[in-house]
């Protein structure tokens, strides 16, 4: 058997991505959809294949270059200096393909069709042109009358959707225009008034064409869950999950039929299409490095069990939909509140001590470490660009204060307990299942002071613990960490006063980003907590003459 995949197209809906990778190129599993496509061609029994190119050919050639010894067919690429469309590309291969029936099949299709089933059916017909059809409401517009042939290909909404696969006799050549350019659907239409156009009905296939963002991407997700669940695709429900404060989508992979020897779910972390070099790669690049370090020191984090780089997607471990705040909520009273935030500290001492044996601070993405120009950036003159200037819609200089937020970075750095900093611990990024908890959204993680850390998690705005409560954890985690003389209990304190002030200002400045430019107005919420917080904060801190500005700009907040 032979066959042509039309990979020559200019991927024009998948811009900007399709400026440097070719459609064909797009990955599902970290693997080319045009090697996917290669290989349902030779399981069918293909073993001898073309390959139309014109849009950055040489990416194409090179992959097939580097990939033949793979695939148990010869495979060629043959470039189009002009663009021939569909029809143009089938007459152009007519030496090759003349002396025998081929299939044709579109290089951005993904599919689980039987070919092998297609192809028999075309020799049953003896029709010059058979194809593929399924129904897809949105793409149902290809007539076929009750003999089985096809009539026409323009009634929306009503008969079937082509899916872009086809077999052709040889015969085919015979028919076709003496023109170079033509598109294959006109010499169908002329042939289907002669009867030669049979409609091979294929039921319940998977079958999707990635021709626009959204629809790759669901793909994509789609054909992981299944590889995950070991599954077959049109076995998989993807669910929404509700999202954070990220640009980054959830979904759940729960197979339609499930089965006790293989696992119940998967929740699927999808970025959106990564290019390399872009902010968005380097935070997935981060996630999974520092991930799969994590639950190789056995720190308490979900499995990733698959990603694809490209396609910006993470395979995580299923567990579950209740957070820590969740949990304090349910919990009966103070001493319950207390015997699970103290758990929950006991697995921050090993996040920062496990997680930092043989860190490579290359996964990480910002900065390698906590640092005054992280803080002095990310924190403090974020507070003011996004909540005290945009937020609020003042008009006050960082410049004013920013000998304040100098000593302020400093302190947050004095007296530190260095290890691996989670940077966004609160309620909402620790997950509970079985009775145990989990460290989720790890991505930012870097080396930084444990009090970091331990204020995230105490002056979460999600769960707002009595100030006695706060005190009587940090001395827990203080006697968990081993300090027991005066000079290091009071240099840990002082350096969580601070990092508690820095990561206020962050909270802050991230809730005003998130309502206000991303619109996301459920964090709008939290904003007057917050504000409290930090207020209280401010009044309780040593009365440092350096700071006196500060804290009237934001008493007066």
């Amino acid at each position: 058997m032979k066959a042509l995949i039309l990979a020559a197209g200019f991927g024009t809906r998948l811009l900007p991505y399709t400026n440097t990778v070719p459609k064909p190129l797009f990955t599902l599993g970290s693997t080319p959809v045009l090697a996917h496509t290669i290989d349902l061609l030779i399981r069918s029994g293909c073993r001898q294949i073309i390959i139309n190119t014109h849009y950055l050919p040489d990416l194409i050639t090179d992959f097939i270059e580097n990939s033949k010894k793979t695939f148990e067919a010869q495979i060629h690429c043959i470039h189009e200096p002009e663009i021939l469309d569909t029809g143009g590309a089938i007459a152009n291969v007519k030496g090759f393909m003349a002396d025998q029936n081929f299939f044709v099949i579109n290089a951005d299709v993904a599919t689980n069709i039987d070919l092998a089933d297609l192809f028999d059916f075309h020799i049953t017909r003896k029709a010059l042109a058979t194809l593929a059809l399924h129904d897809r409401k949105a793409f149902n517009k290809v007539a076929v009358d009750t003999g089985g042939w096809i009539t026409g290909f323009n009634c929306p909404g009503k008969g079937l959707a082509f899916t872009g696969i086809q077999v052709l006799s040889p015969q085919i050549y015979d028919f076709m225009p003496d023109r170079k350019v033509f598109s294959s659907i006109d010499l169908f239409t002329e042939l289907c008034k002669k009867k030669q156009v049979a409609a091979y009905k294929a039921d319940g296939i998977f079958w999707e064409d990635m021709g626009t963002q959204a629809a790759y991407s669901r793909t994509a997700r789609q054909w992981m869950g299944a590889a995950a669940l070991e599954t077959d695709i049109i076995n998989i429900s993807i669910q929404d999950l509700a999202g954070d404060g990220s640009d980054r989508t959830w979904f759940r992979a729960v197979p339609q039929t499930p089965s006790k020897n293989k696992p119940g779910s998967v929740v699927i972390c999808d970025h959106g299409i990564c290019l390399p070099g872009t902010d968005t790669r380097a935070q997935l690049d981060a996630f999974v490095h520092i991930g799969t370090h994590l639950f190789k020191q056995k720190v308490p984090v979900p499995a990733i069990l698959a990603h694809d780089a490209f396609a910006g997607l993470v395979v995580l471990e299923d567990l579950g939909n209740t957070h820590l705040a969740d949990l304090v909520q349910q919990a009966k009273d103070r001493s319950a509140i207390k015997q699970i935030y103290q758990q929950v500290i006991d697995l921050l001492v090993l996040f920062s001590k496990k997680g930092a044996y043989r860190f490579d601070s290359a996964w990480t993405c910002q900065t390698p470490t906590y640092s005054r120009s992280l803080i002095l950036e990310k924190e403090c003159r974020y507070f003011m660009d996004a909540f005290v200037n945009g937020y609020l819609g003042k008009h006050l200089s960082f410049d004013d204060v920013s000998e304040a937020f100098s000593f302020v970075a400093q302190k947050a750095l004095e007296g530190s307990l260095q290890g691996l900093m989670h940077r966004d611990c609160q309620s909402r990024n620790i997950m509970v299942k079985n009775e145990g908890f989990y460290f989720i959204d790890f991505q930012s993680a870097r080396t930084g002071p444990f009090q970091y850390d331990l204020a995230s998690l105490l002056i979460d705005p999600y769960v707002t613990l009595p100030g006695q409560l706060q005190k009587d954890l940090v001395s827990y985690a203080m006697d968990r960490l081993g300090l027991g003389s005066k000079t290091e209990r009071h240099e840990f304190t002082q350096c969580f006063q601070f990092c508690c002030l820095t990561r206020n200002l962050q909270m802050l400045g991230a809730f005003a980003h998130l309502s206000r430019v991303k619109k996301k107005t459920e964090f709008e919420a939290h904003i007057p907590a917050a504000a409290a917080s930090l207020k209280q904060l401010i009044q309780n801190m040593e009365p440092y003459p350096v700071m006196t500005g500060l804290k009237e700009l934001i008493m007066r907040l």
